[in-house]
């Protein structure tokens, strides 16, 4: 029997099975539906034009009957699918690497960026960032602020618990602050809550009175990890730095400690971390996520390759873009709030004091040149002191520029204008002054990383270019911060700054940091960005700080005290089935696990209305 065959004779069975159900009712039923032969039958005329078919007339019937049927069936499949989506479901894994050993866990001593990303999945504070830039209630479950901006009053979520079930109170928040601010702990987060003074008014409510209003004190609130008391508590603070909670937390985070696998020397190998069911937020949806450490990135990549782990961060943008391509791998790129620049350091070399050289240096630098063969074209260039996302942050003019020969020339013409010339026999620019000739040579500090080395040597070509004698020197990081930056022996120094997401370059530019241990490292002085960085930190409404930060950053461009160069974006590479990341603005690497919480690997489909 052929397949057409076959399908007319299941259709013809089919039909008349159907007529005989439901057609064709028990005899007591007659009155309503009468047989399809009776000549009073409703259905009689269809019935008598069915027995008039010949025997090919029917075949095409329940050929046609057949295409309806199946049509029916397509029909419905076609609405079920239209109907359905496709939602989160809990399960499935996560494989990372990081490059280094865990020490403190611990959101009051964490340094490293094992120790940071550990606390992020471990520890939840009051707030929680998320990368568009929003702050929204974690433990918190809402808060006001005082009219005059010095007191901010939080209360607590109902029912929430630590991952050994005892309840969170406001006395885990007071104590948790009490010990930042303890001199005797040095904890890094101390600057951030001097001057604050912290109360609870009930085992919900505390209550946070500052000295003077400070904007962006949300931005500290959310990003304190809040210790348990009850564990804590019984440490002093002299024994804090070695006990075991350090590398075996307890917090209030998205994922709790499953198990910690240690080598023979007891140094940590990986952390199993399991979903918290209790999160404020709302349990997470992967049902592992296993952290492996590695001594160095040459571990790390190799690790990748061998397909150990599945995700990893820290890497060049050309070793992520290579990575990426062997297997399904997706790269999510977040902004980081960091500006990358040349400091000048006027008292050091007095060839900056001159504002000509500062402007044609800002002039040569060709961002877009750095940015393509350096960063992969993963960063934003920038003229300012501001990187993107930050309030006030303007886009650099010079994005538009198509080639270094442009940048020379303006600066070429900037110089000569200021009676600058090149020596017949160097090339190097000199000017004759009253006191003798001045000659357009300075030295560069460079930190010894990969990239700030690429990207300076590009920067002292363009330099070189317009005739600038420049000597690069490079230092490891630790002397670079105790022998060159702390006592401000450099000519020019190529240096980040992580400005943060609420927009506070305070520390950085107020005449007020030009000493160590400040931040100001181009040692400017200027008595307008002065008042205005302090009215940003006290304005409370945002599109007035907005423009307050857009003046300081005019002011900032016109002195030239430092040539800006890039602001750097941040590389995550993870496997393709990870949904649910949503990338932005993040301050630091660990802050990729803000919303870990919403990952997701597993799917189900439902449909809408039960979503």
């Amino acid at each position: 029997m052929t397949l057409y065959s076959f399908l007319l004779e299941k259709t013809r069975k089919g039909l008349v099975l159907f007529i005989k159900k439901f057609v064709l009712p028990p005899a007591g039923d007659r009155p309503f539906f009468a047989r399809l032969d009776a000549p009073n039958g409703r259905f009689y005329p269809l019935w008598t034009a069915f027995a008039s078919f010949s025997p090919f007339q029917k075949k095409i019937f329940y050929f046609f009957a057949a295409i309806l049927g199946i049509s029916a069936v397509g029909l419905l499949f076609s609405l079920n699918e239209y109907f359905l989506v496709e939602v989160p479901r809990r399960g499935g894994a996560l494989y990372e690497g990081t490059i280094g050993t865990p020490r403190f866990v611990n959101p009051l001593l964490a340094v490293s960026d094992t120790d940071r990303d550990l606390s992020a999945l471990v520890y939840s504070g009051l707030m929680r960032a998320t990368q568009s830039g929003e702050l929204i209630p974690d433990l918190a479950e809402r808060y006001t602020v005082s009219k005059d901006g010095l007191v901010y009053t939080f209360e607590l979520k109902e029912g929430l618990t630590w991952h050994d079930s005892a309840p969170v109170t406001a006395d885990d928040i007071v104590f948790t602050v009490t010990k930042a601010k303890d001199p005797l702990l040095k904890s890094p987060r101390r600057a951030s809550w001097e001057g604050v003074n912290v109360k609870k008014t009930n085992e919900r409510t505390i209550e946070f009175s500052l000295e003077h209003p400070y904007s962006p004190f949300l931005e500290n609130i959310a990003s304190l990890g809040i210790l348990p008391a009850h564990i804590w508590g019984k440490v002093g603070v002299e024994q804090f730095g070695f006990a075991k909670f350090n590398v075996a937390p307890v917090g209030s985070g998205p994922y709790k400690i499953g198990e910690i696998r240690t080598d023979n020397s007891g140094i940590p190998v990986y952390y199993d971390l399991a979903p918290f069911r209790r999160f404020a937020l709302g349990a997470p949806y992967i049902g592992k996520l296993h952290i492996r450490f590695y001594a160095n990135e040459e571990e790390l990549l190799t690790a990748f390759r061998q397909g150990e782990i599945e995700a990893i961060n820290a890497v060049t943008p050309k070793k992520a873009e290579e990575l990426a391509r062997v297997r399904n791998y997706a790269i999510e790129t977040y902004q980081l709030p960091r500006v990358f620049g040349i400091f000048l350091n006027q008292n050091q070399n007095v060839l900056f004091a001159q504002k000509p050289v500062r402007e044609a240096l800002v002039a040569a630098v060709d961002r877009n040149t750095i940015i393509a063969s350096v960063l992969g074209g993963f960063g934003t260039a920038l003229e300012g002191p501001l990187p993107p996302g930050a309030l006030g942050f303007t886009e650099p003019e010079d994005r538009r520029l198509e080639n270094s020969g442009e940048t020379e020339k303006t600066a070429a013409e900037i110089l000569e204008a200021a009676g600058w010339k090149p020596d017949e026999k160097t090339g190097v620019m000199k000017k004759k002054t009253k006191k003798g000739t001045d000659v357009f040579s300075f030295s560069l500090a460079v930190p010894d990383m990969e990239e700030l080395r690429s990207v300076a040597e590009l920067v002292k070509k363009q330099w070189e270019a317009i005739g600038a004698e420049v000597t690069m020197r490079v230092f490891d990081q630790g002397d670079l911060h105790q022998n060159i930056i702390r006592p401000r022996k450099y000519d020019a120094l190529f240096f980040g700054e992580i400005i943060g997401r609420e927009s506070d370059p305070f520390a950085f530019w107020h005449s007020s940091q030009r000493n160590d241990p400040g931040l100001n490292i181009a040692l400017y002085a200027n008595i307008t960005v002065d008042d205005l960085l302090y009215q940003g930190r006290t304005v409370t409404p945002t599109d007035e700080r907005i423009a307050l930060y857009r003046k300081f950053e005019e002011e900032i461009k016109k002195d030239a005290p430092a040539i800006f160069v890039y602001s750097p974006d941040f590389l995550y590479i993870h496997p393709a089935r990870i949904k649910g990341i949503a990338a932005g603005t993040i301050t630091v690497p660990s802050e990729r696990f803000l919303d870990v919480y919403a990952w997701f690997i597993e799917t189900d489909n439902v449909w809408k209305i039960f979503k």
